[in-house]
């Protein structure tokens, strides 16, 4: 509802004729020019009630224009009081207070205005509708802008529908996202001007509707309508949405061809063109080159790189942007704290939260949602649960986000109160807060309510499942040792198991020693991807465990005849805001004389206490014992986290990131580490957290 009313305007006209004398010249003319300022206005003003010419249209308009529209010092409640004192004000006295409120952000009163009008059937001509119809489009009020619509309809005998109106239909409805009335107006105009186009092209990607500004953009091209810059910045955002790398580099040449390179807005859009293509080199030669780079520049570069994971490149612009003192926005915020979470980055992305409360930044949604993700995947549920308890406004992607970080940190119990939590809230759930909650009852163990969510996801809240959601469901029954059970739904479910289903399965079948159903699960692997390392290391490791140390033997032999090599492994760990990388038996590192002789005394330490380590987890290449051992002990894990031990203060928690799955010898060492020495150790690897304490891990050995 609108709070401002028209109590203050007559209700009824006199009829009484005033008399007007001859000007000695053109009125308007003579005020528009002698009025500079309110003070040379008001003595106009005086001078026009004094002798009663206020009263006449060739002298009370260009007085409204001047008070509403022209005077740099003027307010719209001076412009209003004038206005109020017509007798009998016109269309066009109608229509500049109705362009003045809108201009002075009240397009509430320019609405009301305009139904004065109507009800004092004073008759809109067509200077009337593109002024309250760009009120409606601030507003955003699509009921009146219908109505509107409507009544220019039913008043086309007595009035032409110009272009302009026509424009201001096709920006109102854009603006309202009502796009396909917009694109009803727009295809049924006999001449479309560019601020058409444009309204089309702008309402189309602030709804993300990319297909259709590459849709339109090809019409344009095909009916030979020029295009200006604004244009192509709206069709290459749509062309880096879509990965529609060859449209993106047409437009490049043409601007290259038409000397448009010093436009820093179009280049910033190349550049995120590019980069969200893939193309990261081209994307970082155009952002080199500019002359200038705003903070939309540096987020777009930023952003190009979080969503292609080369976090540390995207963490490290970030430091330049820092030093080139630009200051962040929301979007180089997300797309940092992204980086941050895959890296495990957690001190640098405490700055940047520290950064957005020393700024005083608006928390928005996608911001703290950020954070949460952030913080649970860098193992801190607790301050992402404290992010969020402290969030105004929540939606379905934030709520998805904490249960997922709980589901994923062993807290499964707690991740599915707060889904309870979500529901009496009225918040509904999409399909990705359901892979949360499967999570959450897998770690948890809670098999039954596992089951019921998966068919109620469909029959309570129409969401179907996917091949996400039956793999969740597959490892929790294969987690809870339901090996023939999970083995019967990959059969059974209504979705092809694809690779990633199979190789779960075989992931349980090692755990509960099932070696029948584990080879049925290799073979349905190897038939739907190229081989790989870790899928033959499974099974040769179940092998072993049963005692079947030929077919273990014969299974690595195997790989080595198929030319199999392990997938490198890559361990990340941060340490006062810088991300070090390991990889297996690497001697990149400044450091890494230090770092090895850290490894073996850690080895020496904990093989005291009994740990054993397992060879069939060595390099294929590795042929005597020694050389074995010696490849298990340099795991990138175990470098990464004796790095750890000799870079922070004693009881500190260790923080690592994996690229790939944690090995079942790095996975029982880290146990006895965090025993002997005393720590808590954070791994994140590519399927869930371990925190291993006193011992243990928080996935009870199941991962």
């Amino acid at each position: 509802m609108v709070a401002f009313t028209l109590s203050t305007f007559p209700s009824h006209f006199s009829t009484t004729k005033t008399v007007i004398p001859k000007f000695p010249e053109n009125p308007k003319t003579l005020i528009l020019e002698k009025c500079k300022t309110t003070k040379d206005l008001n003595q106009v003003h005086a001078n026009l009630i004094k002798t009663r010419l206020l009263h006449h249209p060739a002298a009370a308009e260009p007085l409204l224009e001047a008070a509403a529209l022209l005077l740099p010092d003027s307010t719209i409640d001076y412009a209003f009081s004038i206005f109020r004192d017509l007798e009998h004000p016109d269309s066009s006295a109608y229509n500049i207070m109705i362009r003045g409120f809108t201009e002075a952000q009240s397009p509430a009163k320019s609405i009301l205005l305009f139904r004065q009008m109507i009800e004092h059937l004073v008759q809109p001509d067509e200077f009337t509708f593109p002024g309250i119809l760009k009120a409606c489009s601030k507003l955003r009020a699509l009921r009146e802008g219908e109505q509107i619509h409507a009544y220019i309809v039913k008043s086309m005998g007595n009035l032409q529908c110009t272009e302009f109106v026509e424009n201001s239909l096709v920006y109102m409805y854009a603006s309202c996202d009502r796009l396909e009335s917009a694109r009803k107006v727009f295809d049924g105009m006999s001449k479309r001007s560019p601020v058409a186009w444009s309204s089309m092209f702008s309402g189309y990607v602030r709804c993300g509707h990319w297909e259709e500004v590459v849709g339109l953009f090809r019409k344009m091209m095909k009916m030979g309508i020029g295009f200006n810059e604004v244009t192509l910045i709206s069709v290459l955002k749509a062309c880096g949405r879509l990965s529609d790398l060859e449209l993106g580099e047409w437009i490049y040449e043409h601007v290259v061809a038409n000397g448009l390179k010093q436009n820093d807005s179009l280049i910033t859009s190349l550049v995120d063109m590019y980069a969200k293509c893939g193309h990261l080199e081209t994307a970082r030669r155009l952002f080199d080159n500019m002359s200038t780079r705003d903070v939309v520049a540096w987020s777009a570069m930023i952003s190009g790189y979080s969503h292609s994971n080369q976090c540390r490149e995207a963490l490290a612009l970030f430091h330049d942007m820092q030093n080139a003192n630009v200051t962040p926005s929301e979007v180089t915020m997300v797309s940092v704290l992204s980086s941050c979470a895959v890296l495990g980055a957690l001190e640098t992305g405490k700055w940047v939260h520290s950064y957005i409360k020393k700024k005083n930044l608006k928390l928005t949604v996608n911001l703290s949602t950020s954070l949460i993700d952030f913080y649970a995947k860098c193992g801190c549920v607790d301050i992402a649960l404290e992010v969020f308890l402290e969030m105004p406004s929540k939606n379905a992607w934030t709520w998805t986000a904490l249960i997922q970080g709980l589901a994923r940190n062993g807290r499964g119990e707690t991740a599915l109160r707060f889904y309870n939590l979500m529901l009496r809230e009225n918040v509904k759930p999409n399909d990705v807060t359901f892979i949360g909650v499967l999570c959450a009852c897998n770690h948890a163990g809670l098999v039954d309510e596992g089951r019921d969510y998966l068919v109620g996801m469909s029959r309570d809240l129409g969401i179907e499942p996917k091949i996400e959601h039956y793999g969740c469901v597959v490892d929790m029954l294969g987690r809870a040792g339901l090996i023939e059970e999970s083995y019967e739904l990959i059969t059974n479910m209504p979705i092809k198991p694809n690779a990633v289903i199979w190789r779960t399965l075989l992931a349980s079948c090692r755990l509960h020693k099932h070696p029948e159903i584990a080879e049925e699960a290799l073979k349905q692997v190897v038939r739907l991807e190229p081989a790989h390392s870790g899928d033959y290391i499974l099974l040769s490791s179940l092998y072993a465990s049963v005692g079947r140390l030929e077919d273990a033997t014969r299974l690595r032999n195997e790989m080595k005849k198929l030319g199999i090599k392990k997938s490198p492994g890559w361990s990340y760990i941060e340490l006062d805001g810088s991300v070090h990388e390991f990889m297996a038996e690497d001697n990149g590192h400044p450091e890494s004389p230090e770092i090895y002789k850290a490894v073996e005394n850690m080895m020496e330490q904990i093989k005291k206490a009994g740990y054993e380590p397992d060879t069939m987890q060595a390099r294929l290449e590795a042929e005597e014992d020694a050389d074995k051992e010696a490849s298990v002990s340099h795991h990138s894990e175990k470098l990464a986290i004796a790095f750890g031990l000799i870079r922070t203060s004693p009881g500190a928690t260790i923080r690592i990131s994996k690229n790939l799955r944690i090995c079942n010898d790095c996975h029982n060492a880290a146990k006895v580490i965090s025993e002997v020495f005393k720590r808590e150790i954070v791994v994140r690897d590519r399927n869930r957290f371990h925190h291993f304490k006193n011992g243990s891990c928080s996935c009870h050995d199941f991962w």
